[in-house]
């Protein structure tokens, strides 16, 4: 895919409290998107992982839409740097706008809010709810046990096999990019996925 004038769902930690690594690579990704012409949209969070791609893609030319309910808002949780903040009533309502405004998804380390909006994006890539590319960028290995949880409910058949089609297990920021610039929906049949449901 060409990520010029994309725009890119990314969900990561909001957690401050982390290894300086972590926010090291979330801020090269968002660099590396501004560089390609891809605009982020995100929870908008000013701490944390949340806080560090946006830096990383702001700094560098490119635009962050943060999402946020209004509670978080009345808590001044969001980014001040944003390009637009988008208040929504729920948690829901949040999840729903990131993923209809997105050209893919990629998921930075992040505790049991990534975890959650990981799953529910891989289900509806499942479902070919969303049709788009799903990145994990698994710095430090942070996603390995994840992946080990996902291969052992395949193999209990718990869950389909065609699971480990409908995401990439990303090492760097760089590699996440090359893997979204060489995606193509054509060759990346949903269809295919979703008759073995």
């Amino acid at each position: 895919m060409n990520l010029q004038d994309t725009t890119i769902c990314i969900y990561g930690a909001s957690s401050s409290t982390i290894a300086p690594q972590y926010s090291a690579e979330a801020y090269k990704m968002g660099k590396l998107l501004a560089e390609e012409g891809a605009s982020i949209i995100c929870g908008g969070g000013r701490a944390g992982l949340m806080a560090a791609v946006t830096d990383g893609n702001i700094q560098h030319g490119g635009k962050v839409y943060g999402v946020l309910p209004q509670f978080m808002v009345d808590n001044n949780w969001q980014h001040p740097g944003l390009t637009e903040m988008i208040p929504t009533q729920t948690m829901h309502q949040r999840k729903m706008l990131m993923a209809s405004r997105a050209d893919a998804a990629i998921a930075l380390p992040g505790g049991v809010g990534t975890f959650d909006e990981l799953f529910e994006i891989i289900t509806w890539r499942q479902l070919g709810l969303f049709n788009h590319p799903v990145v994990l960028l698994n710095t430090d290995n942070y996603f390995d046990t994840l992946v080990s949880l996902i291969e052992h409910g395949v193999s209990t058949n718990f869950i389909t096999p065609s699971i480990k089609k409908l995401f990439y297990v990303a090492p760097s920021p760089e590699s996440a990019i090359t893997y979204l610039r060489n995606w193509s929906a054509t060759a990346d049949n949903i269809s295919a996925y979703k008759k073995t449901y």
